[in-house]
Formats: C-alpha cells, structure tokens, sequence
C-alpha cells in the first residue's frame, strides 16, 4: 500500500498526466505540396508537407495499397541514423491509420523539416504528420497524436518534456495513440525503466491524449469557420 501511494504521489506531482507546453498550428502554408502544416509545441517546431497519392515508380509499386514514404530532415546537416530510425516509426504509424488500400498502386510521400528541437522532438513530428494528413485530405481509420514522457531519477514523470529535462532523465518514452480507442500504434524507449513506470507513463500519455485530439479539433474548426 505504501508503496502503490508513493506511485500516485509521483503521479500527482507529474501534473495528473496533462502538463503539457503550449501548441500552435497552422495548415496550408505551403503551396506545392497537397497538404502541409506547422506545428510548435513550447519551442519544439516541425513543417511537414505531403505529396500524393501521386504516380509511383514501378520499383516501388504496391499492388494492393499506396506506397508510404516518410523523409525526415534535421535542422543543420544531412539525416543520420537517428532520422532514419525515426522515418520507420512515422512510417508505421501512419500507415497504421491511413486506408492505403483506397489508392493501389501510387506513392504518398511525407516530408518533415526540423525548424526547432527544444525537447519532445519525435511526438511534435507526429503531431505534425497528422495534420499535415488532415489537410491533404487523406482518408484515415483514425487520427493520432504523439506524447514523450521522461522519468527523472527521482522516479517522477515529467510529459513533454524540454531538452534539459530528457538530458536530465533516466528514461525517455515516446508514444503514438489513436483517437478512437487510445491504442498504441506505436513506442519506443530510451534509457531503462520498470514495467509498472512504463504503464504508468502509457496512462499519463493516454489522458494527455485528449488534450492534443481537442486541439486538433479546435485547430480545424477555426480554420473552416472563417469566412
């Protein structure tokens, strides 16, 4: 029992789950590319731009679904191993939600350039690859978003964190959630942590979750309503 309390008390001084940094969004700033967005959060900032369904090359041709690529670039410099790591767990995500099957036989193409990484880097670039999807059009099963947890070594989960504070950690945690079942579609892990902090962090991403869906729809509904 003590210890179950000293569990919710580190939860309690985590924020209750919901402690995230300011967001901010805009679609359609580009105008090549079918859909585009930015989106900042704190001063975490990803442009994204999306091409296709377009035509494929037919090295890279699916009979049976579109071909999703995803092309992650840093600030400065070329992409490294970390980029390319990151492009295979963007790639998963959204071909987890997007209905390739709809477009056999085309390419659809994701490219995310790093403005600004002050912490929460991956989760920011899935939050943008979302609504950059939204504006393309593309049709989706579900939207998701993206949440980093970190835990200190004091054991205390910190959601969004900066980049002071993932220095600072001992583990760093990054989800993706879909927004009809709060699933994860995809995880990945950094640094060392026990199976119920891990839990603990899922549940803290879960409810945090619903703030960035709100935010996704207030983002839209002020974008269509004007007139």
């Amino acid at each position: 029992m003590a210890a179950a309390q000293e569990e919710e008390e580190k939860m309690a001084t985590a924020g209750g789950g919901c402690c995230l940094r300011p967001f901010s969004c805009e679609q359609g700033l580009l105008s090549r590319p079918d859909g585009s967005a930015a989106f900042l959060q704190g001063d975490t900032s990803v442009l994204v731009g999306l091409y296709g369904p377009a035509e494929v090359k037919v090295s890279k041709e699916l009979p049976d679904r579109a071909a999703f690529e995803v092309l992650l670039r840093p600030k400065v410099g070329l992409p490294g191993v970390i980029e390319r790591s990151r492009e295979q767990l963007l790639r998963r995500t959204c071909e987890a939600v997007v209905l390739g099957v709809l477009h056999p036989r085309t390419a659809i193409t994701l490219v995310l350039q790093v403005l600004s990484d002050a912490g929460s880097l991956l989760s920011c670039c899935l939050n943008a690859a979302c609504m950059g999807m939204l504006d393309a059009g593309l049709p989706l099963s579900s939207l998701f978003c993206g949440v980093t947890c970190a835990i200190d070594p004091n054991g205390v989960i910190i959601l969004d964190p900066t980049t002071q504070q993932e220095q600072e950690a001992r583990a760093i945690l990054t989800f993706a959630i879909d927004s009809t079942e709060k699933k994860v579609l995809t995880a990945t892990t950094k640094g060392s942590c026990s199976v119920v902090e891990m839990q603990q962090c899922l549940a803290a991403a879960q409810r945090a979750a619903d703030t960035i869906f709100q935010f996704y729809r207030d983002s839209v509904q002020r974008r269509y309503s004007k007139s």
